[in-house]
């Protein structure tokens, strides 16, 4: 193939995507799970490997992502290791649409897998209690402010200033659990209320069991190819139509209001650039490793005005037949949550846009497919995001 024209950038599509086998893998190593979900990204895609020559990883290995890229077989000539928490996917599907567009790249592909379940259950990892004792965290780390509690503080100052009720968080969750009754492949299939989600294990006040992501084991890989091969792929392309990313803090004291995540930068950028608005939407997959997560990013990312997303929450707006289908799989609150989750948000955006959601399919009004979407990942304790908005054809 000739080499890209310099005078435009190109056009990028996500021309393939899998998953790993998900939920409960006991027999797998993270590094299967990566070659797993590749084998099948790349299949989808119905390119051969040799026309791969990016390739972005990062969670795995002490030289990521070249160790994965070595046990995939792979030499990339243009790697991303970005590592920002859950955005880092988003993040890095920016900047590999980026190199796309220029040339720098033809072929991207992004892989992650985590056995962080598995792991725990065969106790060859513990939990631990913070990311690291030095730099800025040192001052927070000795007086036990965990992950989960900075979460936990955010929300209860959402719940102060506005009014957001222990209720209406509880509904992101139930929400999330009936959209993932629909996916065979969720780990968590059962339907749950409201009082389910009150009456569990408290976790960090107001976060009950239920509140939080499950941890699970799983992996998922992307595929990302300039316009030109888009005629060889096997399915529809699905577009990046725009990308945004933006990083807020570390420290809580830095953070100059806890109601307001970094969505509200990176998801302005994302629509502007793809030249659409929240009202063009059709489906959003939020990153959702706690319920108020979910409500803050749908008000930053501009689907309801700040301080209205517990009101919006309700009576049903967030299912799959709802006004705005979101996290359409269960999110990681029901479906899978092996760590860095952000690549799954797009893999299950690519599969609503082609119609290939089977019994969860979001479906317009009309019945026609959903045409746009967009992909919000965080990072940290909102510490980062990126977003992406695709678009089919």
């Amino acid at each position: 193939m000739s080499s890209p024209s310099t005078r435009r950038p190109r056009k990028v599509a996500v021309v393939g995507v899998a998953l790993s086998d998900t939920g409960r893998v006991d027999d797998a190593t993270p590094y299967a799970l990566h070659a797993q979900a590749a084998r099948r990204a790349l299949a989808d895609s119905g390119l051969d490997r040799s026309v791969v020559d990016g390739f972005g990883s990062a969670g795995l290995g002490t030289l990521a992502p070249v160790e994965v890229a070595e046990y995939l077989g792979l030499r990339p000539t243009w790697v991303d290791s970005t590592t920002v928490g859950g955005a880092t996917w988003e993040v890095m599907a920016a900047h590999a649409a980026d190199a796309i567009a220029t040339g720098h790249a033809n072929a991207v592909l992004l892989v992650y897998g985590s056995t962080a379940r598995a792991d725990i259950k065969a106790g060859r990892r513990t939990s631990n209690l913070s990311f690291g004792a030095r730099g800025p965290l040192q001052f927070e780390v000795p007086y036990g402010h965990t992950l989960i509690s900075k979460y936990a503080m955010a929300a209860r100052r959402h719940m102060h200033q506005y009014g957001t009720t222990v209720e209406q968080l509880a509904q992101v969750a139930v929400q999330a659990r009936a959209n993932a009754a629909a996916n065979p492949d969720a780990m968590f299939r059962d339907p749950i209320t409201v009082d389910d989600v009150l009456s569990g294990p408290m976790i960090a006040d107001p976060f009950t069991k239920l509140h939080c992501c499950i941890r699970s084991d799983g992996g998922c890989a992307v595929l990302l190819a300039a316009e030109e091969y888009v005629p060889d792929t096997a399915k529809s392309p699905v577009w990046v139509l725009g990308s945004g990313m933006a990083v807020s803090h570390t420290t809580m004291s830095e953070w100059e209001d806890f109601t307001v995540s970094p969505a509200a930068v990176s998801g302005r950028l994302a629509f502007e650039r793809a030249g659409v608005g929240p009202a063009d939407i059709d489906l959003a997959e939020i990153y959702d490793a706690f319920t108020y997560m979910t409500l803050v990013t749908l008000e930053d990312l501009g689907f309801c005005a700040k301080g209205e997303g517990g009101p919006f929450v309700e009576k049903g707006r967030l299912l799959r037949t709802g006004e705005l289908p979101v996290n359409t799989d269960g999110g990681g609150l029901s479906a899978c949550h092996p760590g860095m989750r952000g690549l799954f948000l797009l893999v299950e955006a690519v599969r609503q846009l082609r119609g290939e959601a089977g019994a969860g399919q979001v479906r317009k009004p009309d019945g026609r497919l959903p045409s746009l979407a967009v992909a919000s990942g965080t990072g940290g304790w909102f510490c980062s995001s990126g977003t992406v908005v695709l678009g089919r054809a």
